[in-house]
């Protein structure tokens, strides 16, 4: 961090996917069970990928770089009524960061092959941490509104926070 408080991120590489816009779009891995993408990443990070095939899931940390500025109050997708931004996981982010705990499916050189994916294609990689279980989940942990809202099945994004 600079002493202006700017942070600076490199990308270290792209996701691809068989989305291109956030309409129809699953909101979350659990809603693409049978969708697969790749992610390339950029061929001076390959030795950081050593190790990595041995995990079921990968946490890909991006950047929502088609996603219209934040407001402090959304209404979610998975809800009708408005919501906290920090409460939700709308891709409207103050810093645009989004994070998903993908399936790894194979590393082929720099290339991660991966499934449930619920990332537009072309989005900028910012990180990738391993998913461990006995670190990562909470079964017995409260899910706040989500607790409340209407059940429903996958759920798919609109427009609502795409960039106009």
């Amino acid at each position: 961090m600079s002493n202006d408080n700017t942070i600076h991120f490199r990308p270290i590489g792209t996701i691809h996917s068989p989305f291109v816009e956030q309409s129809g779009t699953p909101t979350q891995p659990r809603s693409a069970p049978d969708t697969e993408g790749k992610v390339t990443v950029l061929p001076e990070y390959k030795p950081a990928l050593l190790d990595l095939g041995g995990f079921d899931r990968v946490w890909l940390i991006y950047w929502f770089d088609r996603s219209r500025p934040a407001e402090l109050t959304v209404v979610p997708y998975h809800d009708t009524k408005p919501h906290g931004l920090f409460a939700t996981r709308a891709p409207a982010r103050i810093n645009g960061i989004g994070m998903s705990p993908v399936r790894l499916l194979g590393i082929e050189g720099n290339v991660l092959r991966v499934g449930e994916i619920d990332i537009l294609d072309g989005t900028p990689l910012l990180d990738i941490k391993p998913y461990v279980p006995k670190f990562d989940a909470y079964p017995e942990a409260l899910s706040g509104w989500l607790g409340e809202a209407p059940k429903q099945g996958p759920v798919k994004a609109d427009s609502r926070f795409s960039r106009p």
